[in-house]
């Protein structure tokens, strides 16, 4: 067979068999052929600095160093046996002792899984049906997750918006829908309905923080009502601080969800509550009516598991989440501050572990406010960065641990010019400018 090797040739060969060309998760207009450290190669070999770096797994860069001897090392004794593993269970413990809320935990092999389980979980141990989630936040493909994740027309809370087709109509009929950073609105709801089984919630959705006292707000209201509250930690576990938004935030939920970092790049994904809660996916203890079947062909993986946990013996090492912060602020700084003397309307949201920029002068506490006065300008900031050898998504910014002084000034640079793309002749140019002005424009 004839060996392709431009990226062209690839993405044809895409066209033929992936629906819109693409695995479905990000643009198929690139092929990426490798990545080393900070830095991944598209098909043609062209280099870019990642800050996609898979989604968020790739902390550490790719191809550390000693996770791949620790996966190199585990690969001989076996990849996968649909059977309990040492080293699934060392990852279990390292888990339950860096989550506050942990005392016993599950493994799947996707975020969407653990999601899915933590729902079904909470309406096992509750007896109620109900979930309530905030609009615009992600939490998988289940059903339920994907109501209201981006609703493209506004309805009146807590109305669910499917967001996909496919779902029985049934499903919206199970979901309240509240605006994030709105604690009236969820006490009003919880208040009207007492069939909710808990609340899920990205502790830092998407990249909209919560406000001081939200997340708080919500543990109260929880505990008020008899209403279980879920963090979806996906995002966040381990890359906000080693023990997640729980330590970041000092607020501690009944069930959490993990994924991303915890597989060190590898497909592994796990839930974790309580030995009260998580008992109920063991039958001995709370008979068939209450058993919560959950079972799958790669959980607890061995090769996934040794790469996590060597993932979490660095992240546990001094200064290694100093370093991510200082260079998630260098990259916030270097964007703020060239906008700012371009005199373009920007904030700056998130956390300097995973950010981005909205192109508004508008405060972003929510899904209906966090968007862009153009979204023409972010599709050229972005394209602009990319031109320029920077690898992120539309919507996300994520620092690694890989990032040195080299890559943040040459990001530098792209930034520039990516600001220069999107200022308009009036700012860019003075004299321009000054000629308008005396001309009475």
């Amino acid at each position: 067979m004839q060996k392709l090797t431009s990226q062209s040739e690839w993405i044809n060969r895409a066209r033929e068999v992936l629906p819109a060309a693409g695995f479905g998760n990000f643009d198929p207009g690139i092929m990426i052929a490798r990545g080393e450290g900070s830095h991944v190669w598209d098909e043609d070999g062209v280099e870019y600095i990642d800050y996609l770096i898979g989604s968020g797994p790739m902390l550490l860069g790719h191809g550390h160093a000693e996770v791949m001897e620790a996966v190199l090392e585990q690969l001989p004794k076996g990849m996968t046996f649909f059977a309990n593993n040492a080293r699934g269970v060392e990852l279990a413990e390292a888990i339950v002792d860096a989550v506050p809320c942990c005392e016993q935990v599950r493994f799947v092999a996707s975020g969407g899984e653990a999601d899915m389980y933590a729902i079904r979980l909470a309406r096992a141990f509750t007896g109620r049906d109900k979930i309530l989630k905030f609009e615009g936040g992600y939490h998988g493909m289940s059903a339920e997750a994907q109501m209201s994740l981006a609703p493209t027309t506004r309805v009146n809370f807590p109305q669910a918006v499917p967001d996909s087709a496919g779902i029985p109509k049934g499903v919206a009929d199970q979901m309240l829908i509240a605006p994030f950073n709105d604690l009236a609105a969820v006490e009003n709801l919880l208040s009207e309905h007492s069939d909710v089984a808990a609340i899920m919630v990205e502790p830092l959705q998407r990249i909209i923080p919560a406000m001081p006292g939200f997340l708080q707000g919500l543990r109260d209201l929880c505990a008020k009502h008899q209403v279980l509250l879920i963090f979806d930690e996906i995002v966040t576990g381990f890359r906000l601080a080693y023990g997640g938004a729980q330590e970041r935030y000092g607020v501690v939920p009944d069930i959490v969800t993990l994924g991303k970092i915890i597989g060190g790049g590898f497909p592994l994904a796990a839930l974790g509550a309580s030995a009260e809660i998580m008992a109920h996916f063991d039958k001995s203890i709370v008979g068939n009516d209450k058993w919560l079947m959950q079972l799958g062909t790669l959980s607890g993986n061995p090769v996934a598991a040794v790469a996590g946990l060597k993932t979490m013996e660095v992240l546990r090492r001094p200064g290694a989440y100093d370093q991510l912060r200082m260079t998630g602020k260098a990259l916030q700084d270097m964007q703020s501050n060239a906008l700012r003397q371009a005199g373009i309307a920007h904030q700056i949201c998130g956390d300097e572990t995973l950010f981005d920029i909205f192109f508004t002068g508008n405060n972003c506490r929510d899904y209906r406010s966090a968007r862009h006065d153009d979204p023409a300008r972010n599709t050229t900031y972005n394209a602009t960065l990319r031109a320029n050898g920077i690898f992120k998504s539309p919507g996300k910014m994520y620092p690694s641990l890989a990032i040195n002084q080299n890559d943040l000034d040459q990001t530098h640079t792209a930034v520039l010019a990516a600001v220069k793309s999107i200022t308009p002749a009036t700012i860019s140019n003075p004299s321009l400018r000054t000629r308008k002005k005396s001309s009475g424009i």
